[in-house]
């Protein structure tokens, strides 16, 4: 599946980022004869329908907001969730660890809210997904086809199911995992993927972490490492240039292995 990003002048049905100058963010989808409501007034959608992304619109009490289609980051940061999503900072390195590639079969579970979904399908794969609640399978649905469209449910399998029991599954090129007890479902995910599979989970707490690797340690996985992502921005203005004193540290221990033929008899 290829992914088509809207091009060309705002329409109506195109999500919108608004911004302001403080960097106030508010996702909208444009509706003919649509209005936005905040405390700086009201800001017609017919205003911004029609125009290049980047336009300005003002509100009735004269605030200026700038239009843009959402990027997967600004969407995952501003979209609806139930559950804690897995943050760009870790999105990002999970498709790196995970090698995903178009036409790859992943099985992810721990869905949430669906940021996780939109990286794997935006990368070309065909996913299945088990989530143990079905309010967060449905809101995962609604982000996912939010963002990309109905098209993208032919490429996404969502199952409200526990992982922890076998899968009903084989030939599994890759695993994303984000549970609370990633290592009940390393056996089952031995079984489901093929040799040379890549599993990567995404655990909060080193304790997860080196339980996962204990229990990888049991098996034909091999290859295992465990990272953390720290991300640091920058204040750049003028002549002066430091780290800015807030940033985006610990949020979870990314692990990753492959697995192994098993060794002949």
């Amino acid at each position: 599946m290829t992914f088509s990003p809207r091009v060309g002048n705002l329409t109506i049905g195109d999500l919108v980022l608004l911004t302001d100058k403080r960097q106030h963010r508010h996702l909208i989808t444009l509706e003919e004869g649509g209005e936005f409501h905040s405390h700086t007034g009201i800001l017609s959608h017919d205003d911004l329908i029609g125009q290049p992304e980047g336009c300005k619109g003002s509100t009735t009490k004269g605030q200026k907001f700038r239009a843009f289609r959402p990027s997967f980051e600004d969407y995952v940061l501003s979209m609806p969730r139930g559950a804690q999503v897995i943050y760009p900072k870790d999105i990002a390195p999970i498709l790196m660890l995970a090698d995903v590639a178009p036409g790859h079969r992943v099985f992810e579970s721990g869905v949430g809210s669906g940021a996780m979904s939109v990286g794997l399908l935006r990368a070309g794969a065909e996913v299945t997904g088990y989530e143990l609640r079905e309010d967060f399978a449905s809101r995962a649905t609604k982000n996912i086809v939010g963002f990309m469209g109905e098209g993208a449910m032919d490429h996404y399998d969502l199952h409200v199911r526990s992982a922890y029991e076998p899968l009903d599954l084989e030939d599994i090129d890759r695993v994303v995992l984000d549970l609370p007890e990633p290592w009940q479902v390393i056996p089952h995910a031995e079984k489901a993927m093929r040799p040379g599979g890549v599993l990567v989970a995404y655990t909060p707490s080193i304790t997860q972490a080196v339980r996962l690797r204990e229990v990888l340690q049991t098996t034909h996985f091999v290859e295992e490492k465990t990272i953390e992502v720290l991300h640091r921005s920058w204040h750049i203005e003028g002549q002066a240039v430091r780290p800015d004193h807030r940033m985006v540290a610990h949020t979870a221990f990314l692990t990753r292995a492959r697995l192994a033929s098993p060794e002949p008899s």
